[in-house]
């Protein structure tokens, strides 16, 4: 038979006995514990006590003694303080027995050598779609300058940096579309919100507008942006990009003829053609990587003239140095900055390098005014500067006014970084162009067919006056009985020629009067 087995009686927590404990009043013994036989604790228990009370009494002298010695310290402070008050007291009453009170100048606070100049203000506008493109590239590189993007086409907008402000305008015309290489319509589009161009060109000292010319938006609307500017006394600076030739040659037309309109209201420009980027790159290399090599050359030149405005130097250049160069309208302008180690490349390679660019179609020849400026490093020798000078003076006109900068950073070790800047360049393509126009603007004036006549009206007169004198010189031989060759003209003024003319008109008509009287009237007369 199996075994039943004894249940176990489960033993919890001892029920305590006694009357509840009151607050505030200190428990007295242990209550009754029930149903567990009472366990005595090991003795280990009571020597972490122990350690423990006593690690908390060193822990308080400690913190005693401390707090004595930081009050001993400050006593002491304290009293050397006093002393020190109470000395410079006498001494003060001393110097007021001695001397009177003088009374105390407020000094004015010090000003620094910026805060009283003008900020230079510079922004560079994007017109069209390549216009925007090169911008938006721009703004990475280039911190002192504000930027803007303006196009017809809002999906090209949209893929613009989100920290650029965008400027969406012919909405009513082109409805959020491009133009289409329609010039009329970039122009008509740009002119109906005048407004808005100029709240974006206000409050400003330089202007750059960049645009790549050939299509409908930037050759139609940059003339108009220009032309604001301009209106507003802004420092108007463009920034163009000529089309491929494999785009054909109407789009090279268009972009020449935006050029022509927007130069009368341009202090300078530069012309960038697309097809001199394969004096740099392969021709087996992709678009994309073609035209951002355009553009870090454009930015490497802006970025160059922005320090050279802003940066100060030994011998300095300014805002005012480069309104002095852009004075005048319509000038062929030619940028470029060249940074090169000094060690790897010789400075006449340097030189060649800066006064021809690959991607322009002209160089500095020629040029009426120059801003150069060299930067390196402390230790850089005058013969360097001499020879980087004198190169580029020699190029230029002789009559030029040419600005020379020099600055030396710390940080460039081993490093020339030269930025030069020239107005008044002359250019093949653009002389083309002015001859072109030259010979068709030769129309037939008007005064000079006024001229003909009265050339024609004096010979007449001449020819009467000629055969009057022959008359007069028959008549006196006749009645004086003079020989033809002792025989003398009489020489008369113009004056009394006309007079001796009219005389003979009137009585010319006072015969024909005479004859028009009918027959029968003529014979009373007569009679």
């Amino acid at each position: 038979m199996a075994k039943r087995r004894k249940k176990r009686r489960r033993v919890g927590r001892p029920r305590r006995v006694g009357r509840p404990r009151k607050k505030g009043k200190r428990r007295r013994g242990r209550p009754r514990r029930v149903g567990r036989p009472k366990l005595k604790k090991p003795k280990k228990r009571k020597k972490r006590r122990r350690i423990k009370k006593r690690k908390r009494i060193v822990r308080k002298a400690k913190t005693i003694k401390k707090v004595k010695r930081i009050i001993m310290v400050r006593k002491k402070k304290r009293k050397v303080a006093k002393k020190e008050k109470a000395e410079k007291q006498e001494k003060k009453e001393i110097k007021k027995e001695i001397t009177l009170k003088i009374p105390k100048v407020k000094q004015a606070p010090r000003q620094r050598a910026d805060e009283g100049a003008k900020k230079t203000r510079i922004r560079i506008i994007g017109v069209g779609g390549g216009g925007g493109s090169i911008v938006s590239e721009m703004s990475s590189f280039l911190k002192k300058a504000s930027f803007v993007i303006a196009n017809t086409d809002t999906k090209a907008l949209r893929e613009v940096n989100s920290g650029i402000p965008v400027f969406a305008f012919g909405q009513d015309f082109t409805k959020g579309l491009g133009t289409g290489m329609d010039v009329n319509l970039g122009r008509e589009s740009a002119l109906k919100e005048i407004d808005k161009i100029k709240s974006l060109v206000e409050n400003q000292d330089l202007t750059i507008i960049v645009s790549s010319l050939g299509g409908g938006t930037g050759s139609g609307a940059t003339s108009v942006f220009a032309k604001v500017s301009k209106s507003l006394g802004n420092l108007t600076y463009g920034i163009f990009t000529l089309p491929f030739k494999f785009e054909g040659d109407k789009k090279m037309k268009i972009a020449l003829e935006a050029i022509e309109e927007a130069r009368p209201y341009l202090n300078a420009f530069s012309v960038v053609p697309n097809e001199r980027i394969f004096q740099i790159i392969d021709k087996n290399t992709p678009l994309k990587e073609a035209f951002s090599a355009i553009n870090k050359n454009l930015i490497s030149g802006l970025q160059g003239l922005i320090e050279m405005i802003f940066n100060a130097g030994l011998i300095n250049i300014d805002f005012a140095d480069l309104g002095k160069v852009l004075e005048g309208q319509g000038k062929l302008a030619y940028l470029n900055t060249v940074e090169i180690v000094k060690k790897e490349v010789p400075i006449e390679d340097i030189i060649k390098k800066i006064i021809s660019n690959p991607l322009y179609s002209y160089n500095v020849e020629g040029a009426k005014g120059v801003l150069l400026n060299i930067s390196g490093e402390q230790n850089m020798s005058l013969t360097e500067v001499d020879s980087i000078s004198r190169a580029v003076t020699k190029i230029v006109n002789k009559a030029a006014r040419i600005i020379f900068g020099l600055s030396q950073a710390n940080k460039e070790r081993d490093k020339i970084k030269i930025t030069l800047f020239a107005t008044g360049c002359v250019s093949p393509l653009f002389k083309e162009r002015v001859e072109q126009r030259s010979r068709k603007a030769k129309p037939k004036l008007k005064p000079k067919k006024k001229e003909k006549k009265e050339k024609k009206t004096s010979e007449a007169i001449k020819i009467e006056i000629k055969k009057k004198e022959a008359e007069s010189e028959q008549t006196a031989r006749q009645g004086n009985g003079i020989s033809e060759r002792r025989a003398k003209v009489v020489k008369k003024n113009a004056l009394q020629l006309k007079e001796e003319a009219d005389d003979t008109e009137a009585k010319m008509m006072e015969e024909e009067r005479a004859w028009e009287v009918p027959a029968f009237l003529r014979r009373k007369k007569n009679l």
